[in-house]
């Protein structure tokens, strides 16, 4: 797996609360898990819409690290089970390489999550076990976004050829959901 051992990360932002799990994993009293939580100005079907259009996951990251898909036309994400390949970047992974992303839960307009993935020389996926998670709620101020990742299922000799887990700061979920949040409500103004 290339996973980066560090990410860039942004300032906090004041409407996004990080609440670091306390789920213990393979790690032993290790946190194995960080939630970030933002609302969202606009209904969670444009949240979803975004979430589930690989040609847009780079609208939701806040750095260059994650790039376009791999497939000039993704379809879009309508099951669990599928993979969608996306481009990244990020210079402690010797710069660019690929991710095929698992998706491990979808239900529409609540949830989402993916395994980060790359194929093997036999070509058979593996994942490396963390999974990115979205988890919409509606409230009146329009979704209620929480984005967990979750590394409790990484083997620590995985960990250990990555540089570590996490790989990201709770500052970099925080300005994930900015730049989603930033993405979906200038989509919403546009409309």
């Amino acid at each position: 797996m290339t996973e980066p051992t560090a990410a860039p990360t942004a300032p906090t932002t004041p409407e996004a609360s990080t609440t670091p799990g306390a789920e213990r994993g393979q790690h032993g009293d290790a946190e194995v898990r960080l939630v970030a939580h933002r609302v969202v100005k606009a209904p969670p079907g444009e949240v979803f819409a975004l979430l589930t259009d690989p040609s847009r996951h780079h609208e939701t990251e806040p750095t260059d690290w994650v790039r376009g898909a791999l497939d000039g036309a993704p379809e879009r994400l309508t099951a669990a089970g599928q993979v969608f390949g996306i481009e990244m970047f990020h210079v402690n992974a010797g710069g660019r390489y690929e991710m095929h992303n698992l998706v491990t839960l979808l239900e529409p307009e609540r949830a989402i999550a993916w395994e980060p993935s790359q194929y093997g020389a036999d070509g058979t996926l593996q994942g490396g076990g963390w999974i990115w998670r979205y988890d919409l709620e509606p409230v009146a101020e329009g979704t209620r976004v929480s984005l967990t990742y979750d590394w409790s299922a990484t083997p620590p000799e995985v960990a250990a050829a990555i540089g570590g887990m996490p790989a990201v700061g709770p500052d970099h979920l925080e300005a994930s959901l900015a730049s989603l949040a930033e993405t979906v409500e200038g989509d919403s103004r546009a409309a």
